[in-house]
């Protein structure tokens, strides 16, 4: 009972910050014109609104409008500019691989989650490359409104913590901001969280690992794409 008297007094609150744009409006919109007319005053009428002798209810007071309403102007415009260092917001996509990505950019911008990236793929020489992508560095390091947008392909790379050039036996392995690479084990490719030092099992027929998931994407633009999520549990 007492949770529901609270979620209305709430959403009162709420109508009389998205109603009023100053405490000044809020006020005379208790005065009557009953009010101006005895009193002929509008300021002396706010302010007996204002001490609580006139008007209906419980009068929000000056400091406590103006603070609400200055913290959900701020909330608002953090919420814009959220929106708009998303690079993935606004658009139009039609691939798996691409909405898979949107729904991952923010908790790995925000240090949430960070997301391991298996892609396997020709390059423009026609040979089989493949790499483990971090992908909350990448986000980073890239402008990822071009992969988005579709203009082009996030694509293997040398300095990702895993490349293999499938056709020229080349291997490479890099330790990133995020993961630390363990290449010589008994369990195969392995990468540490640098943030909770839990590790990720890549390997498709082994358990991936604490708070994390494994996750095959049915793409058209690449031969192969598994997307590995560690959720990151920060201390507060």
């Amino acid at each position: 009972m007492a949770a529901l008297e609270a979620d209305d007094a709430g959403a009162a609150l709420d109508h009389i910050l998205t109603q009023f744009n100053s405490y000044d409006d809020y006020l005379d919109s208790q005065i009557t014109t009953q009010d101006l007319f005895y009193l002929e005053n509008e300021e002396m009428a706010r302010q007996l609104v204002e001490l609580g002798f006139r008007g209906s209810g419980e009068v929000l007071k000056r400091e406590e409008f103006e603070a609400r309403k200055a913290a959900a102007e701020a909330s608002r415009l953090s919420e814009r500019t959220q929106q708009k260092t998303l690079s993935s917001a606004g658009k139009e996509l039609k691939d798996n691989f691409l909405k898979a990505l949107a729904e991952r950019e923010e908790a790995n911008r925000s240090g949430k989650m960070a997301s391991i990236i298996f892609i396997r793929d020709r390059n423009s020489r026609g040979q089989e490359v493949s790499a483990y992508i971090d992908y909350a560095h990448r986000l980073k390091v890239d402008e990822f409104e071009i992969y988005f947008s579709g203009k082009k392909k996030l694509f293997p790379r040398r300095t990702d913590l895993s490349f293999y050039n499938w056709d020229r036996n080349v291997s490479t392995s890099n330790s990133s901001p995020n993961y630390q690479v363990i290449a010589e084990s008994a369990c195969g490719l392995l990468f540490k969280n640098k943030c909770d030092r839990k590790i990720v099992n890549v390997d498709p027929k082994a358990y991936p690992g604490d708070s994390t998931t494994r996750t095959p994407i049915e793409t058209d633009l690449y031969l192969q794409v598994v997307i590995y999520d560690h959720i990151l549990r920060r201390k507060t």
